[in-house]
């Protein structure tokens, strides 16, 4: 069975980004988005990088231009919008796709491992989040309607459990 140790991402400023040095980590990934009703997550979520990032925890964000063409910057542009508009100091993949052919094989992984609303794989839009364990498996899955604070509880859980 894959764990999290198996992939590896393309960090924004394009060197590689292999997910096996977070072995034993708490992570939340989140496909991100520069243009969207949801983007002003980025505050909750930077929030919760620098309150548990300490205790294990790392977030992951991954750009992601499929949903209403949100994300339509290069790299440079998605860098500086996330750290001079929201302050973004988690790590951030290059742009990938979550759906379809094309995509990111880690996204496909966490998809199939934890399905949505109805046994759909699909992620339905930007800001799904998904938590993986210190185990590197799949713990849940989030909607973009979700807050970061709404996760604090399960991720302080995940945080507890060895």
């Amino acid at each position: 069975m894959p764990t999290l140790s198996d992939f590896s991402l393309v960090a924004l400023d394009g060197t590689p980004m292999p997910l096996a040095p977070l072995a034993g980590r708490v992570v939340l990934f989140v496909n991100v988005a520069s243009m969207c009703g949801f983007t002003p997550q980025y505050t909750g979520l930077e929030a919760l990088w620098r309150s548990y990032g300490d205790r294990g925890l790392t977030i992951v964000g991954c750009p992601c231009d499929q949903f209403g063409h949100q994300e339509p910057g290069n790299a440079d542009e998605i860098a500086t919008f996330c750290s001079t508009k929201y302050d973004v100091t988690f790590p951030l993949s290059a742009k990938l796709e979550v759906n379809g052919d094309h995509a990111d094989p880690l996204w496909q992984w966490m998809r199939d491992a934890e399905p949505g609303v109805l046994g759909t794989t699909a992620v339905k839009w930007n800001f799904t989040k998904f938590l993986v364990g210190r185990n590197g498996q799949v713990l849940a899955r989030y909607a973009p309607t979700a807050t970061p604070e709404s996760m604090a509880k399960d991720i302080e859980a995940a945080l507890a459990s060895s």
